[in-house]
């Protein structure tokens, strides 16, 4: 059997990932902050389906909560098969309105936990041969608007360069983009939600089932529903400067209230 690592596994895509990754056979390492739940997903998964669920909880906003994952992701004796870097959050306001301490917490689960994640379980993987990675991104990755979207482009472009370097070594690696999905983030964050078209509203369980078909066929991004790829095409023709305008009214539109 092979086993997944998770971060941010409680709730929303994480959450997500586990039940469908647990029901498909596969070992699971979950990791997220709060160990009560933590312990109640694993018993939980374990119970429904007889897979083995280890947890392991982790602040990826600290070094300590980094540096326990990336051991965990090295131990070459209960290797790591696939890893779902999926932990995430917004800050609500706009650039400035937010403190330098949130913008850099958040650089920090986004950026330096992924670059260092990935970069743990891909040499591990890389020696054997095969294994895959998902670095849950966003659609924000792709319209000029806030620090949010300028980390998880990065997401985006170091996946997509990890993967041509990694071409041809058994390991895959994708960036999966989704658009607004019914999670704990927004209510995290203090964003409204009531002001969202119902149809911009994806499901987490086909998400994901999309993003591992995605994954299985050797995608490096993954934009899981039709409706967000039609977006998606327009963005692209939109001259840059134009596309900063809209973005931004439609953040002041759809975005935290």
């Amino acid at each position: 059997m092979t086993t997944a690592l998770i971060t941010g596994s409680t709730a929303g895509i994480g959450a997500a990932f586990a039940r469908r990754l647990a029901a498909q056979g596969h070992n699971l390492v979950l990791v997220a902050r709060d160990t009560k739940r933590l312990g109640e997903q694993a018993t939980e998964l374990h119970d429904l389906h007889g897979i083995e669920a280890e947890v392991l909880a982790a602040d990826l906003s600290t070094e300590e909560g980094i540096a326990s994952v990336e051991r965990r992701l090295d131990d070459r004796t209960h290797p790591v098969d696939l890893l779902v870097n999926n932990a995430g959050f917004g800050n609500k306001g706009r650039y400035l309105e937010v403190s330098m301490a949130d913008e850099l917490t958040m650089l920090k689960v986004h950026i330096e936990a992924v670059l260092r994640l990935t970069s743990a379980a891909t040499g591990s993987m890389r020696s054997r041969g095969r294994g895959g990675v998902i670095n849950v991104a966003s659609v924000a990755a792709f319209v000029p608007r806030g620090t949010y979207g300028a980390s998880k482009a990065w997401v985006v472009q170091f996946t997509q360069g990890a993967a041509r370097d990694l071409s041809g070594s058994g390991v895959r690696l994708m960036a999966l983009c989704p658009g607004f999905v019914r999670t704990e983030f927004h209510e995290r964050a203090g964003m409204g939600t009531d002001n969202i078209p119902g149809w911009m509203w994806l499901d987490a369980d086909k998400l994901v089932a999309t993003a591992l078909a995605d994954l299985a066929r050797g995608k490096t991004v993954s934009v899981p529903d039709p409706r967000y790829k039609a977006l998606m095409g327009v963005v692209k023709l939109t001259p840059r400067g134009l596309l900063g305008g809209v973005s931004s009214r439609t953040g002041r539109k759809y975005g935290p209230q």
